[in-house]
C-alpha cells in the first residue's frame, strides 16, 4: 500500500459491525480511529481490537480512539444501534469531518439517511447497508459468525467516482464491496430481507433453522408483504430468492435484534418494524404478519416469549 493509498476512517461505534470493519481496514495498513466511550477506548488502547472468524481467522488490530472527531478523514462510517444514533453523533461535530470527509451510515432502516444530511449536507452523506453477522461479545473482542461480508455503497448526490477509494480499501480488506446507483433500492433491498428475520427471530426466541423449521408459513408470508412495500417503494424484491437465502444460512444463526433482546439491550424495533408499518401505509399495502409481530413486541416490552 502506498501513501496516496492509506485512508483515514473514522468508526463511530465500533461494536459487531464497526469493530470488524476498523480490524480489517487496520490490518491491511490504513489509518482507524475508534470514536467510543472510556470503557471500550481504554480496551482498544490496551488490548487492540481482537476478532475471531472463520473467514478472516483469529487476529488483533491496534487502532487509534478518541471520545470525539477533532481530525479530517476520508470517511467516517457510523456503526451504532438506531437506538444511540443521537447520543452518538455528538462524537462526530459537522465541522470535524474536513472539507471532502464522508459520513457513511451502515445502519438498519431506511429513514435515517435525511436526518443526516440534515446534519452534514447532502453531498457529504453516502448510506451503505452491511450483510454479516458480527457480535461484540466484550469491549474491543469481536466474533465473526458469517461466511461472509458484503457491503453496498450508495449515495445518489455524491458526484461518479466519489465512493471508489472507499470502495477499493473495503475490498481490498476482504469486504465484498458494490458502488450502487439507486439508494432506495439498495436500502430497501436489505430491509426486505433483514425485516423478516429481524421481528420473527425476536419475537419467538429463535434461531434461523427453528424459524424456517417451525415457522416456515409465516416466515413466507412476512417475506411476501415485505417484498410488496419493497416494490410500492421502488426497489425490486424476490421473495423467493430471500427464502432460499434462509436456507441456506447456518441453522444456528441469530438476527441482531434477537441478541439485543437476549441481552435486555433496546431494540431496534421502530426504525425496521415501525419503518416497515409505515412505508406501507404510506403506500396503502396491506401487511397483517408485520402489523401483529410489532404489535406483540411492543406490548412484550421487547421481550421475546420462548414458549411462543
Amino acid at each position: 500500500m502506498t501513501a496516496n493509498d492509506r485512508l483515514t476512517v473514522a468508526v463511530l461505534g465500533p461494536g459487531g459491525v464497526g469493530g470488524l470493519l476498523a480490524a480489517l481496514l487496520a490490518r491491511t495498513g490504513h489509518h482507524v480511529l475508534c470514536l467510543a466511550g472510556p470503557d471500550t477506548a481504554r480496551a482498544l488502547h490496551d488490548h487492540g481490537l481482537r476478532v475471531r472468524s472463520g473467514r478472516f481467522g483469529d487476529f488483533t488490530a491496534r487502532v487509534e480512539t478518541a471520545a470525539e472527531l477533532r481530525e479530517p478523514v476520508d470517511a467516517c462510517l457510523i456503526t451504532v444501534k438506531h437506538t444511540s444514533l443521537d447520543a452518538a453523533l455528538e462524537r462526530v461535530p459537522p465541522r470535524s469531518l474536513g472539507a471532502t470527509g464522508l459520513v457513511v451510515p451502515l445502519l438498519n432502516g431506511v429513514e435515517h439517511p435525511e436526518p443526516l444530511r440534515a446534519r452534514y449536507g447532502a453531498d457529504r452523506v453516502a448510506p451503505g447497508v452491511i450483510r454479516v453477522e458480527s457480535t461484540r461479545v466484550a469491549p474491543g473482542v469481536i466474533e465473526h459468525g458469517s461466511p461472509f461480508v458484503q457491503v453496498d455503497l450508495t449515495g445518489d448526490a455524491l458526484p461518479p467516482g466519489r465512493l471508489g477509494p472507499l470502495a477499493q480499501a473495503l475490498e481490498g480488506a476482504g469486504v465484498s464491496t458494490r458502488v450502487l446507483r439507486g439508494e432506495q433500492a439498495a436500502l430497501w433491498a436489505k430491509m426486505a430481507f433483514l425485516a423478516p428475520l429481524a421481528l420473527l427471530s425476536t419475537r419467538y426466541g429463535r434461531t434461523v433453522g427453528d424459524l424456517r423449521t417451525h415457522h416456515r408459513e409465516e416466515l413466507t408470508a412476512l417475506v411476501e408483504e415485505l417484498a410488496t412495500v419493497s416494490r410500492a417503494c421502488g426497489a425490486p424484491a424476490d421473495p423467493a430468492e430471500a427464502v432460499r437465502r434462509y436456507d441456506g444460512f447456518p441453522a444456528a444463526m441469530k438476527s441482531s435484534m434477537q441478541r439485543d433482546a437476549e441481552a435486555g439491550r433496546p431494540l431496534e424495533l421502530d426504525a425496521i418494524g415501525g419503518a416497515v408499518l409505515r412505508a406501507a401505509h404510506r403506500h396503502g399495502v396491506p401487511v397483517p404478519v408485520a402489523e401483529r409481530l410489532v404489535r406483540e413486541l411492543r406490548a412484550a416490552d421487547h421481550h421475546p416469549d420462548p414458549g411462543a
